[in-house]
């Protein structure tokens, strides 16, 4: 087994969840079940899915879950962008950019697990 916590890109995407159970707390009540939801199940999905990877017994399927984690990445950015167009968001640039490092360093990661 694996220790996702020694992984940074499990770290930061902990931080990620952090930021966007924050960023999320002051939109409208009426999106509690809705976009408030859906992004903060997006941004739990990612560490969740390292973490379950790094647990599975072989490379290829911890690969597989963070490919899983990468997409829930694209879906939190997304879902960020739709919150600034409805105006829910003034600035979503430190998020964008938490997304953009985490991404990063997953694909890292794949691309290391892939060679070995």
């Amino acid at each position: 087994m694996r220790k996702h916590q020694e992984l940074r890109v499990w770290q930061q995407s902990m931080d990620l969840v952090e930021q966007v159970y924050s960023l999320t707390q002051a939109f409208p009540d009426d999106e509690k079940f809705g976009l408030t939801s859906q992004m903060r199940r997006s941004a739990v999905s990612v560490p969740s899915n390292i973490a379950e990877g790094a647990a599975r017994g072989s490379t290829q399927e911890f690969i597989r879950f963070l490919y899983i984690s990468q997409g829930s990445l694209s879906e939190l950015e997304t879902q960020l962008l739709i919150a600034q167009r409805l105006n829910y968001l003034p600035d979503i640039s430190l998020a964008l950019a938490s997304i953009n490092q985490a991404s990063s360093q997953l694909g890292g990661l794949i691309k290391h697990l892939k060679n070995r």
